[in-house]
């Protein structure tokens, strides 16, 4: 535990066990809402092969799981953790254009 409070910054077992619940709500949710997508716009596990249901399932929380983890995060308290940890994801997936000020 103490390499974990390091690592991440933390200074107390408090934070840490928000961060914690604030992944497993997240990872829960995103799964569930990208779920809820797939059956809207018509795709299921009974009607579209495995792998392009999956695939299409991946493609679909990619994105929902780092918007998702800023919002608990900031519900939680712990802005300061989870900004920049959904900042970075969104970049590494091509969407960190969100996040780039540009001057008119």
């Amino acid at each position: 535990m103490k390499k974990l409070k390091e690592r991440w910054g933390i200074t107390t077992i408090y934070q840490l066990l928000l961060i914690i619940a604030v992944f497993a709500i997240n990872g829960s949710l995103s799964a569930r809402i990208s779920s809820y997508l797939m059956n809207v716009i018509g795709f299921s596990n009974d009607n579209t092969h495995w792998f392009i249901y999956y695939l299409i399932l991946l493609v679909l929380v990619l994105p929902i799981y780092p918007f998702l983890l800023m919002g608990f995060g900031y519900l939680f308290g712990q802005s300061k953790f989870f900004f920049p940890f959904g900042k970075r994801m969104l970049t590494k997936i091509g969407l960190g254009f969100i996040f780039n000020k540009k001057a008119s």
